[in-house]
This record gives C-alpha cells, structure tokens and sequence, in this order.
C-alpha cells in the first residue's frame, strides 16, 4: 500500500484556482467535472452511483474512510467516480463488516485523489462561480503542465454518457415467478432500486441503454422503469425516442432522476445545466398532490427548464424543490406515466420517498 501521507498532491480548476494537498488513493492525473456531495454518511454509495461518471467528487463531511469499504454496500460493479477531493482522509476504520481500507480499494480500482484541503473554501468556490472542470495530479506539480491537460477535456453539457455505463448485456433480477415484470432500462442504474423492485415482489429483466421498445416489448413486462444515469439528458436522444414509444403504447412508466429528464424532453419540456446541481441526502421536496415535504437524497447536475411546464398541456408537475423551487416530479395527464428527479431508494438516506414504489406497483397493477 502507497504510504500517500508524504505525497504531494495538486488540483487546479477551468478557472485558474489551485488548491495543495496530500495524494490520496493511486498515484497519478485525474480529471473531469468538479462536484459537490453534502451527505454526512455514504462515501461508497458515492463513489459507486452511475450517475456521477466523469466527476471529481468533492464530500463536505471531513471523514472519509473512517468506516472502511463493504462490498455489500456498492451501487455498481466498481467506482464510477473520476477522482476523490476530501478534508481527512482515513486508511483506518472502525466497522467489523468492512473489507478493506479506503486506500487499498481506490488503489485496486485505480482512483486518483486528493486530500488535506480546505473543503469549505473549495466547495464555497463552486457554489459561487458554478460546475467546471478539473484536475487532480500526483505525478506532477506543475501547474502550467495540469493546466494545459485540463484545456483538453470537454465540458459535461452535451456528453452522452449513459450508453458507457449500461450493462452490454440484458440481465434478471428477482424471483423469476414474482407475480409483476418490469422491463428497466439501464442509463446508470443503482442496485438499491433493483432491490426496492424485488422487495415489492418484482421481476426485473435490466436492458442495455439502447434497447429500444420493440425489444423490451417482446418480453411482455407489465410496465417499464427509466433508470438514473450520467452525463446531458439532451444528448440521450435514443432514449427520448424509447420513451416516446412506450408512452404512445400506454404502458405504465416511471422514471427516476435521467429518466426524469427524458419522460420531460420526450414532452417537449427542455432540460438545462444547472449551476452547480444538487447533491446530498437533505434536500426538502413538497408533494404538491398530497400536501406533503420528503427529506431526499438527490444527484444530478441537469435540470427541467420550469418555465417550460407554463406553455404544456400535457404534464402535471407533483413535486417541487423547496430551495430552490426547481421541478421535482411530473405526471402525464390521461397517462400511466410519471417521474421524480430525486432517489426514492436512497441508502443510504432518507426512506421519505419509497412510497413511489409502492405507487409505480399499484398503477402497473390498476
């Protein structure tokens, strides 16, 4: 294991700042778009969300690592995150049902970090000047040498990313003899939705992000899931399209967070690239149907254009942010279609939101 502690490392951000740290995880260059996490619990689910592809996280707890890496607690089959920015980094851990440390995990799965920075003045930083991209280095301090890389890597508006974290391959998940199928499509699922789906009696068959209806229709599931996912929604026309199928068809849909964002597009509502997104396990959202507040985990950096819903007469919107008043939840009126841009199967999180679930199940039921 890389005795890291007395390493230098170096990020530097698309707008010229520079912070100094200690290297955390594997010696060497990372980069990709600089975000913000506020959970206080969660790093590995983190670290392992589909949906944070080609980012450099940045967690404003001060203590990651200090409970180790559990293999049971992962979203994916390995990390999905491009580089780590922490306060205290810590090889330690205190948990019996840990594996491994965080340093022996991120070197096995070849993640570049960075440690012993102030925190609180980089993520002020971003909340401020908005999402851009960065660099962590190191295996190298000069910074007209990172600046230069960093100039090279393209900016995450207009990427499509989904296609590079779906399965290859169609997949099951659940009791084969469950009394409901669910067709899902795979943009950067998270494993804990597939359990919420077999906690509900579910029988799931995942298929790859470019599946389109006609082959999902061949396994006659009784209602389809649009899953979450990485990079711009916009970009992800193929399945704007698939979407589009389903909802003429009408079957029942429900979409999670990029498949929030598509059930929108596929219904003339635009989506943009928000300042610096929302990410964390505390975000205030009002059922505006049911007259209720969900504590929510959320995570995505695009949002639906709100002024947009005003010139619809095709979508009801069902939730609203709190903070910052952004959508949160759609319905298709006279449709079996709906969606919300947050996690209701956050773990960890707040449980606020499983009732969609139990909503979806019902409606594909009715």
């Amino acid at each position: 294991m890389t005795n890291y502690s007395k390493l230098p490392a170096i990020l530097v951000l698309e707008d010229g700042t520079v912070y100094h740290g200690k290297a955390a995880g594997k010696i060497g260059t990372t980069t990709g778009e600089i975000c913000f996490n506020t959970g206080t619990t969660g790093y590995q689910e983190i670290f392992t969300d589909p949906s944070y592809y080609g980012q450099i996280m940045v967690t404003t707890n001060a203590h990651i690592g200090n409970y180790g890496i559990d293999e049971e607690d992962t979203e994916s089959n390995k990390i999905q995150i491009a580089g780590l920015v922490c306060k205290n980094y810590n090889i330690n851990y205190s948990r019996q049902m840990a594996d491994k440390s965080i340093q022996t995990y991120f070197e096995e799965e070849n993640l570049v970090g960075i440690s012993d920075i102030d925190t609180r003045s980089l993520v002020r930083h971003i909340r401020d000047k908005g999402a851009m991209n960065a660099i962590v280095s190191s295996e190298t301090l000069d910074v007209a040498e990172l600046k230069a890389q960093l100039a090279q890597v393209p900016s995450m508006e207009g990427l499509e990313l989904s296609s590079v974290v779906s399965t290859t391959e169609p997949y099951f998940y659940g009791e084969e003899g469950a009394p409901t199928r669910i067709a899902v499509l795979d943009l950067g699922i998270k494993k804990n939705i597939l359990r919420n789906f077999d906690a509900r009696q579910v029988y799931a068959k995942v298929f790859p992000a470019k599946t389109t209806f006609k082959e999902m229709e061949e396994w006659n599931p009784d209602g389809y899931f649009i899953s979450n996912g990485p990079g711009d929604p916009a970009a992800t026309d193929y399945a704007i399209q698939t979407i589009k199928e389903i909802v003429a068809a009408d079957k029942p849909m429900f979409g999670i967070c990029l498949g929030h964002q598509m059930l929108a597009l596929a219904h003339g509502i635009r989506t943009e690239k928000m300042h610096n997104g929302h990410r964390g396990i505390n975000h205030p959202v009002k059922n505006i149907i049911a007259n209720r507040c969900e504590i929510t985990s959320q995570n995505h950096g695009f949002g639906v254009v709100a002024e947009d819903f005003e010139k619809s007469d095709k979508i009801e919107v069902t939730h609203i942010n709190l903070n910052d008043k952004s959508i949160e939840g759609i319905r298709l009126k006279g449709k079996k279609a709906f969606s919300v841009q947050y996690h209701p199967e956050s773990s960890p999180g707040p449980h606020d939101s499983r009732y969609l679930f139990d909503d979806f199940i019902a409606m594909v039921k009715g």
